[in-house]
């Protein structure tokens, strides 16, 4: 890898991880207007289709075959566009002020978060570094969440549910994800766009019924003229350009690399809201560093221990023609 290519996968995740970060303030101007649920299928469907338009240019009506997969993405999209946008943006929503900041940070636990999904499924336990590390990552969210009042928790019923809400959302993106491991052979656009498609599908009979239920109020149309721009912004950045340059900086950094601009969100998110008035606290800003600093000791440990077992694999090798040449 040249040094120009360092720095275009640098500065697509750079451009990924930012986009995401500004999305949660933006986010919260929307959500004054409109219901977390409008909102999420309103954004993704027209994603949907400007993303459809793209596959359909790039490599055809092929592309939007299944192939038999049609059960697994649509689980995989529902998860992505359906869980993780109406969960966290609900659960956003319901906390207030602290809920932008909130899901902010949690959005950095998804490699610890992804760690312990496998360690409960596949029984496979990590490594001491990373269960520290994911002690430390609870502290610092602890910090953020209770912005260092221990009167939280005497009120915690009334924080745990959206708080909850955002983990569920913030989970479903994970197994998004991971199951993109399953469509190696596939473009990311196609993996991107049929799920988004799927995702947005269900989104759109939940929302359906929800409304002819009365349980969901439908925008009018002088409220999605007031979030024009918030959608917009949300559309085409944090919807489109982010998710197709972290995908494409990831293949040219590896996620081991690129995992770490992934810490720009919560940073992005706290400059954004200071300079939209919002009083930053410094618990709120040690902790967020508290869970950078985890998740980079997590990820340099890790680098190590396959830098250690990359060596030991070059060196067995030699001592076995050493041996054999005496």
């Amino acid at each position: 890898m040249n040094k120009k290519q360092v720095i275009l996968g640098s500065a697509l995740c750079l451009i990924a991880s930012m986009s995401w970060g500004a999305m949660f303030p933006v986010a919260q101007i929307a959500l004054q207007k409109i219901d977390p649920f409008y909102f999420s299928l309103i954004r993704y469907a027209i994603v949907a289709v400007i993303l459809s338009a793209l596959l359909w240019v790039k490599e055809g009506k092929a592309a939007f075959r299944l192939e038999g997969k049609g059960k697994a993405l649509l689980f995989y999209g529902t998860m992505a566009f359906t869980v993780y946008n109406m969960f966290v943006f609900s659960g956003q929503h319901l906390m207030g002020d602290t809920g932008t900041i909130t899901a902010s940070l949690i959005e950095v636990l998804m490699p610890m978060i992804s760690v312990l999904f496998v360690w409960v499924t596949a029984k496979t336990k990590p490594p001491g570094y990373t269960i520290v590390s994911m002690v430390l990552c609870l502290a610092g969210a602890v910090l953020v969440i209770t912005n260092g009042k221990l009167a939280f928790f005497a009120e915690a019923s009334k924080s745990l549910f959206p708080l909850l809400l955002i983990v569920l959302g913030v989970t479903g993106w994970v197994l998004y994800s991971m199951g993109g491991s399953r469509f190696k052979a596939w473009s990311v656009l196609r993996y991107s766009t049929l799920t988004c498609l799927l995702g947005s599908m269900v989104s759109l009979v939940i929302v359906f019924f929800a409304t002819l239920l009365g349980l969901l109020p439908a925008p009018s149309l002088p409220t999605l003229g007031a979030i024009k721009w918030e959608m917009a912004f949300m559309i085409l950045l944090p919807g489109i350009a982010a998710l197709l340059s972290w995908n494409a900086g990831l293949k040219i950094l590896s996620p081991l690399n690129g995992i770490l601009y992934i810490n720009f969100v919560p940073i992005t998110t706290l400059m954004i809201m200071a300079i939209q008035g919002y009083h930053v606290s410094m618990f709120e800003i040690y902790g967020t560093l508290l869970v950078i600093f985890a998740i980079v000791r997590n990820n340099l440990a890790q680098r190590k221990e396959q830098k250690d077992h990359a060596k030991s694999k070059t060196v067995e090798p030699s001592a076995k023609i050493r041996t054999a040449s005496h």
